[in-house]
């Protein structure tokens, strides 16, 4: 299989996630956002390769569908964090324009996807 620059972008994505969540619990004692951020920022990865096995068209855009939830979700704990002053401004920086690049890439392939039924 060709590698897939959106598989290894939401990959790498979850690791810094799950890096993060782990720094949260550990230093900032923070337990609720912290896994809401977890499961949210690991399930897009999750759900992206969900959709390389998708069972019809219409299950791969449902799939790719949720991701883009889910990065819209971790978008809203990132700021949530940060406003909270438990994120600094730099790592929110770099986490949320690694959100807006997958959301820019799941938006593409489900409007891709759509036009191509």
């Amino acid at each position: 299989m060709a590698k897939s620059v959106l598989r290894e972008k939401s990959y790498g994505f979850a690791i810094e996630i799950v890096n993060l969540s782990q720094l949260l619990i550990a230093e900032r004692k923070e337990f609720v956002l912290s896994k809401q951020l977890l499961r949210s920022g690991s399930a897009i990865g999750a759900l992206i390769r969900e959709a390389e096995f998708a069972q019809s068209k219409k299950d791969f855009i449902n799939k790719m569908s949720i991701a883009l939830k889910e990065v819209n979700e971790t978008l809203y704990w990132l700021d949530l964090l940060k406003d909270t002053h438990f994120l600094e401004v730099v790592s929110h920086q770099k986490l949320h324009f690694t959100c807006k690049e997958l959301v820019a890439m799941l938006a593409s392939s489900v409007k891709t996807s759509k036009s191509n039924l």
